[in-house]
């Protein structure tokens, strides 16, 4: 008998065996999600004797889509159905999720994040059950995790079990998200509550069974972005999110986005405790953890951002503001646009020195209110290495905090330490000592005693002149504009605080140069409606000279009228810094969270304004 003279495969036929599988894999789950997007909107769509039921996806549509859809008959709608349900067996390459044909080849080759939005997107990622109860919940072991690293994703749910199904956020051809693998399984685990300090109002998990995943080193699967675990409970169906940035430290992209976490945490009251005494239960608290979950917004219509932060809904209550966030539609609308750009967090900020000189550009975005001394000192010196700023918001950098470990893991930067109105408290008050790059915990007992970990400092009362900013080492927990810092929020930025529960128009200012108002038909003078609020800052005086006011919108306030205003300046080292003044910026580039959570007010003349900043930015800075 003839033995077999096959030969085993060889390694590299075994890998494109491999690679050929886990496009099939893909390719199931991209059929799947048509099916489900699909059968929803099947059963959305009304009959004769059944009206409109939209769920709150269908709500997200478009106008101009959901008119349409009202048109189609069931039976025309199954044939729609059906090649939905097909078109992926007809078409074997990535779906196009933008128009990349000014983009050229050898750019996309470069650029993940334009690579990363030709995949397919879907709507999964969105929940349509929110766990308004609590009914499950969890949060991560670090606020960004870099490729190759691992996260830890803490649950608590008193369901059997329940699901981890992680997204990555972006544009994907207007669906806002990508799923990057297989749901996961998880047996279901009733946690025990947190721990609370009674003298610092710091409420703390201490929760067991993590799932930890592991982030593979491979950009072209896990393209850094903003993630979002989504978590399902088993049997009653309830959704709620953990959110988590993806990192690449080791790729140079033209812009590096930065999530303000620590102001998420800052209003985030879950426990009863934030740093505001609005929402608080009992007094406020000085101190707030990473180590717990985002609370869900207190406008139950924005429920479906639960658990994600202030990334999508905001944490304000209804009468200052909408429930709509700012950070997501940024988001959206640069990967739309194809830009280069990676993510971190403001932690990674603070404690990273060199984070920002990979990258040309620097994007703070919305409300980046919590700053730290070592954050403004690694972006101060950022941009006077070349890297040019663009503050997309307002309120931005208005109160020094200080980060500490865990009190129960001793894992660092995972307390946010703001005394704030009680800064007369804070032991570091006066300070003028550098300290290590390692945070060090200082903890008022509940005798009030000052406990610390370092060296007791030296206290003095530090005067320094308003219209000058001083190198200053004071940490304590203050405005960054009071005479005990010295370092008025304008002499980086250009503007400053000046007042919230604002909704009204910028005006473009007469000193507006012209590459800013490049293939737009604005002209000095024009209005940009809606795009001033919530917060709004102006001038006070404190920024470089060479400053040019190119927005200044008058809104009224208290019988009277106020002005905000929207700045760029060159600094020494040539990098451009760019300030809108206000918060509301974001929600002209992209629609997401309108009408159902605010009054849509997308505008072409604030898409081309931010490409041409952009392009200015990049242009200006150092390689």
């Amino acid at each position: 008998m003839k033995k077999n003279s096959h030969k085993s495969p060889s390694r590299s036929s075994r890998s494109r065996v491999g690679e050929a599988l886990e496009e099939d894999r893909k390719l199931i789950y991209l059929r799947y999600d048509v099916f489900r997007a699909n059968v929803k909107l099947f059963y959305a769509l009304p009959t004769k004797t059944q009206p409109y039921n939209l769920s709150p996806k269908i709500h997200r549509l478009k106008p101009v889509t959901v008119k349409l859809l009202s048109k189609l008959r069931r039976r025309e709608f199954l044939k729609a159905f059906s090649f939905g349900l097909a078109a992926p067996f007809f078409y074997n390459s990535a779906a196009h999720s933008q128009d990349n044909s000014n983009l050229e080849k050898s750019a996309l080759a470069t650029n993940l994040t334009a690579r990363e939005n030709q995949k397919p997107g879907t709507a999964d990622w969105e929940l349509e059950n929110p766990a308004t109860k609590r009914e499950i919940e969890g949060y991560a072991s670090l606020t960004s995790v870099n490729l190759g690293g691992e996260i830890k994703l803490f649950v608590n749910t008193k369901e059997p079990n329940y699901t981890i199904e992680i997204f990555r956020t972006g544009w994907y051809n207007g669906l806002g998200g990508r799923r990057i693998d297989d749901p996961i399984v998880r047996k279901g685990i009733r946690q025990p509550p947190p721990r609370e300090d009674e003298a610092s109002g710091l409420i703390e998990c201490d929760w067991k069974d993590p799932y930890i995943l592991q982030i593979p080193d491979r950009p072209s699967d896990w393209t850094s972005g903003i993630y979002l675990a989504k978590l399902t409970a088993s049997i009653s169906g309830k959704q709620s999110y953990i959110i988590f940035a993806v990192r690449d430290d080791d790729r140079k992209s033209d812009i590096l986005f930065q999530s303000s976490v620590t102001t998420f945490q800052a209003y985030n009251n879950w426990g009863y405790k934030s740093l505001y005494r609005w929402n608080s239960q009992g007094k406020q608290a000085y101190k707030v953890s990473f180590n717990r979950p985002y609370a869900m917004s207190p406008n139950r219509k924005a429920a479906y951002g639960v658990g994600a932060g202030e990334f999508l809904t905001n944490f304000q209550p209804k009468r200052r503001t909408s429930s709509a966030g700012w950070e997501y539609n940024m988001v959206r609308w640069l990967e739309k646009e194809g830009c280069d750009v990676t993510y971190a967090t403001n932690i990674d900020t603070h404690f990273n020195s060199r984070l920002l000189l990979s990258h040309k550009a620097f994007l703070s975005v919305g409300h980046d209110e919590y700053w730290s001394r070592d954050m403004r000192k690694n972006i101060e010196a950022a941009r006077d290495e070349g890297v040019s700023i663009g503050f997309f918001g307002s309120n931005i950098c208005y109160w020094q905090i200080r980060l500490e470990p865990s009190r129960i893991t001793g894992e660092v930067n995972r307390t946010v330490v703001a005394y704030k109105e009680m800064a007369d408290l804070d032991p570091m008050g006066g300070l003028q000592k550098e300290l290590g790059a390692v945070n060090s915990v200082v903890e008022i007992s509940n005798s009030g005693e000052s406990k610390y970990e370092i060296d007791q400092p030296d206290r003095a009362q530090i005067a320094t002149n308003y219209n000058k900013s001083p190198a200053l080492y004071s940490l304590v927990t203050t405005r960054w504009r009071d005479h005990s810092i010295g370092s008025p929020e304008d002499a980086l930025i250009g503007v400053m605080y000046e007042t919230f529960q604002v909704n009204y128009d910028i005006v473009i200012d007469k000193n507006a140069p012209d590459w800013l108002l490049e293939k737009t038909d604005l002209k000095p003078g024009a209005k940009l409606p809606g795009l001033l609020g919530y917060e709004v800052d102006r001038m006070f005086g404190n920024a470089p000279k060479n400053i040019v006011r190119i927005g200044h919108s008058p809104y009224p306030h208290g019988g009277g009228t106020r002005y905000a205003d929207m700045t760029v300046y060159t600094a020494d080292s040539g990098a451009k810094v760019f300030a809108t003044g206000s918060m509301q910026w974001a929600w002209g580039l992209d629609d997401y969270n309108a009408p159902q959570l605010r009054s849509p007010v997308l505008n072409a003349g604030a898409q081309q304004i931010t490409r041409n900043v952009l392009a200015k930015l990049l242009n200006s800075a150092k390689d």
